[in-house]
């Protein structure tokens, strides 16, 4: 897999391309990093999915540490903050499949990140937007009644600035909640410490000013996982909620914003390391 922006835009807009100046395209492909994206593909091509990831964070300098520990039964899913959009997938695919000593994870994505083939085999495809396929949905069944673990982003979309300056997900959605009383998998709330750069926070709040509703800010996604080449970053794993504990139905999207609030608190928790 290489990623080709002049590809793209030929194939994808042909009654178009003829029109978009070379400039533009030279601007994308320094935009969203394309020549490093390309290194670490090609460098991690005998990869797929926890190896893939495994690989990529080494050739990136990524190091993390880990407070509390994931339950014993792997028949969990694991909600966490996403303040990254990208790496912080990556860091917990690796940290998941160390913890549990396998590959076969479930990654519960935006159906569009399944264009990422070395990705493929643990991602989990939720279309946000319209229908799901059959086969889709028949996927995420199989992952959810198995024991694999699943990783969920409740919120969907990578975290932005709130109004008091702190960097916060979105409203958290209420899948997390109704899938884990279906299936009867405990929750466990996981944080994810980092940030992206205050660019990215200040051209997100402008975009919505201006009353923009397409996150444009998304296309500075990639050059914000480069630029944390070489960074630490440290995950804390809280305690498992019962499924017999959530309360579904119509107090499901107010169970999923407390399992957040339980996520965020979990910075402030002592720890005896």
């Amino acid at each position: 897999m290489r990623i080709d922006v002049d590809a793209v835009l030929r194939s994808r807009v042909p009654s178009l391309y003829r029109f978009i100046p070379g400039a533009v395209v030279r601007w994308l492909e320094r935009t969203i990093c394309q020549d490093r994206l390309n290194e670490l593909l090609t460098g991690n091509a005998h990869a797929d999915g926890v190896d893939f990831a495994t690989g990529v964070l080494s050739d990136m300098g990524i190091s993390y540490d880990v407070k509390g520990s994931l339950p014993a039964s792997s028949r969990v899913i694991i909600a966490s903050n996403h303040p990254l959009g990208g790496l912080d997938g990556l860091v917990l695919a690796d940290f998941v499949g160390r913890a549990y000593g396998r590959k076969d994870i479930g990654f519960v994505v935006n159906d569009l990140l399944a264009a990422v083939a070395p990705l493929r085999s643990i991602f989990l495809a939720v279309n946000k937007h319209g229908k799901q396929s059959r086969q889709a949905v028949e996927r995420l069944d199989r992952a959810m009644e198995s024991d694999m673990p699943i990783v969920m982003f409740p919120a969907g979309l990578v975290s932005r600035r709130n109004s008091r300056g702190e960097i916060r997900d979105l409203q958290w959605q209420k899948m997390v909640v109704n899938k884990a009383i279906e299936t009867g998998r405990d929750i466990v709330p996981l944080h994810f410490s980092g940030e992206n750069s205050a660019f990215f926070y200040n051209f997100a709040r402008w975009r919505a000013k201006l009353g923009l509703k397409f996150n444009i800010e998304m296309i500075y996604l990639p050059q914000e996982l480069v630029k944390s080449e070489g960074k630490h970053f440290t995950i804390t794993v809280g305690e498992p909620v019962s499924h017999t504990s959530l309360r579904g139905g119509k107090e499901s999207a107010v169970t999923a914003s407390q399992i957040c609030r339980r996520v965020y608190g979990l910075v402030n928790q002592e720890w005896n390391l």
